[in-house]
């Protein structure tokens, strides 16, 4: 799994991407909950997935800017104006000049270590050396896998994205490994830390193995993480309003925005935007009897089949997406080849970073969730607290655990605060420069030397602060507030569950399937027979796996 960019709304996201990193150097989870990790074997029913309230941090929220827009419905507060002074938030120097290695990954260029004037001063601010261990976060995954099966060279501190986790992480290799956080951070005990105990409990859930806190998260930005957009531009140019309540109202709007003869289509592939309006995302459900049923057996997923056919019968999906050609499908959107499309709520501020100056009308707004039924209400499902970790090796020296868990504090540090600043942007006139709107400007040095590696290790609260794009601020969280009223949490939320492995291909067919049915290939009968194959291969055992996770909560 690769990762996909999440709702991440900080001015910073905009800042690091200026450098020229990838959205996924910056920020990934949201809607992301981590692909299974398979293993040899499997914890038991009594722990696997098992989250207790008393092994969660207590949560005690700081403030050290007023928001414009307060958080609410999972939005992540929302800032209209860069603050003017910054508050620093932790007194003392954490550090008392240790060397700390830290394993992390990048999706950009590693920065030099010897005289990068960034990295002297953020260790500086923490008193210890951090001494990166940065690798390709597009083969990060089999590096891990290597150093965690070996248990030889792991570094004091590792961060793992949740797509990258290895084969036995949550039966054998975490605990074997990696330090129990839950004596050290649970309850009241993660208030000597003030920062890390203002990161919301979702985060911390995410963080959790076998009942067990092990790790420090980089939170995801919580509430909806995924929505439908359209062209709003466009739209209005055409005198065309863009309201859908139900799924036949997309595909009706989509047949009205199709002309093939202006090399313009309705939507792009609509399997994910699928996913949103018929409420798949839940690998796992109750039925109304109460019985435990994959997505696959439920009757939104047939209803979801036979609504994406009916979309590229209509001829509204790009030609290029029903080739099956996804990694074009943002280029589709944002130059008007298509004028609805699936993303990640942190693609929206990124679409007008790349687009207003060449074309300053360029906007595009997400739908308001709708449902299957315009009679029924619908449902986004909540993704996971947090898409990344960073854990610390097992030891037993405590005030080694305890200065890193200082150092943390001092990563964690918020919107706000001196160390957010220094760990985002670097230093001032050296990395960046402010603008009229108090907005860092990265310098040319900013480009060497700033990358993201303090901020995988641990990350405070997400919040939107893009306040150079006029608006956006105000449209985002008034959409957020609004769209997270229709949030739940899936059945299993925030637990780690590692499957049997024998289990770990059985899903494969549906993947095809979903193409084949939609694209006519295949009959929609052909359904049946595949969950009746599925149930046979090992869907059936699989349920008894789940149910008695469910049963020990």
């Amino acid at each position: 799994m690769t990762p996909t960019p999440s709702a991440r709304g900080l001015n910073r996201r905009g800042f690091l991407t200026a450098l020229g990193l990838s959205a996924a150097a910056v920020g990934a989870g949201g809607a992301l909950s981590g692909c299974s990790s398979s293993g040899s074997t499997t914890p038991q029913a009594s722990t696997a997935g098992k989250v207790s309230a008393g092994n969660l941090p207590k949560y005690v929220p700081i403030e050290y800017a007023k928001p414009d827009f307060p958080a609410k419905n999972g939005s992540p507060a929302g800032y209209a104006k860069m603050p003017t002074t910054l508050v620093k938030s932790v007194k003392t120097t954490p550090g008392t000049g240790k060397t700390i290695t830290a394993m992390t990954p990048l999706w950009g260029t590693i920065p030099p270590s010897k005289g990068n004037q960034y990295y002297e001063a953020v260790n500086k601010m923490l008193g210890d050396t951090i001494d990166f261990q940065i690798s390709d976060g597009n083969t990060y995954g089999d590096k891990l896998a290597t150093v965690l099966a070996s248990k030889k060279d792991v570094a004091d501190w590792v961060q793992i994205p949740s797509w990258n986790l290895p084969a036995r992480f949550g039966s054998e290799i975490v605990e074997n490994v990696f330090l129990d956080l839950t004596p050290h951070l649970a309850g009241d005990a993660v208030t000597k830390y003030p920062n890390l105990a203002n990161i919301p409990t979702d985060a911390w859930k995410a963080c959790v193995w076998n009942d067990k806190l092990y790790g420090l998260p980089y939170p995801s930005s919580g509430g909806v993480g995924n929505a439908i957009f359209y062209r709003d531009d466009l739209l209005k140019k055409l005198g065309i309003t863009a309201d859908p309540k139900s799924a036949q109202d997309f595909l009706d709007l989509a047949k009205e925005l199709t002309d093939p003869s202006k090399k313009q289509w309705g939507s792009d592939d609509p399997w994910n935007a699928m996913g949103l309006i018929f409420s798949l995302v839940p690998k796992w459900r109750l039925d109304d009897s109460g019985k435990l049923i994959n997505r696959v057996e439920t009757p939104e997923y047939k209803e979801a089949l036979e609504w994406s056919h009916k979309m590229f019968k209509a001829g509204v999906v790009h030609p290029d997406a029903v080739a099956g050609k996804t990694d074009e499908a943002k280029a589709r959107f944002q130059s008007g080849r298509t004028m609805m499309a699936f993303d990640g709520t942190g693609g929206w501020n990124e679409a007008l970073r790349d687009n207003l100056k060449g074309n300053p009308s360029y906007s595009q707004m997400p739908f308001l969730p709708f449902g299957a039924d315009a009679s029924t209400a619908p449902v986004y499902w909540k993704g996971a607290g947090a898409g990344m970790y960073s854990f610390i090796k097992k030891t037993d020296d405590k005030a080694k655990i305890e200065e890193l868990l200082k150092l943390a504090n001092a990563l964690a540090a918020p919107f706000g605060t001196d160390e957010f600043q220094l760990i985002n942007y670097g230093v001032e006139g050296v990395h960046y420069n402010l603008d009229s709107d108090g907005l860092p400007q990265p310098t040319d040095l900013a480009a060497k030397e700033v990358q993201p590696t303090y901020i995988f290790l641990v990350d405070p609260p997400v919040v939107e602060a893009h306040v150079q794009y006029p608006g956006f601020v105000k449209d985002y969280c008034t959409w957020a507030i609004k769209a997270g009223e229709s949030v739940k949490e899936p059945l299993f939320y925030g637990m780690n569950i590692t499957e049997p492995s024998q289990y770990a291909s059985i899903g494969q067919p549906f993947t095809d399937l979903e193409s084949d049915i939609g694209r006519g290939r295949k009959p929609i009968s052909a359904l049946d027979d595949a969950i009746k194959e599925w149930q046979a291969a090992g869907g059936n055992e699989l349920r008894t796996f789940y149910q008695q996770i469910l049963d020990n909560q």
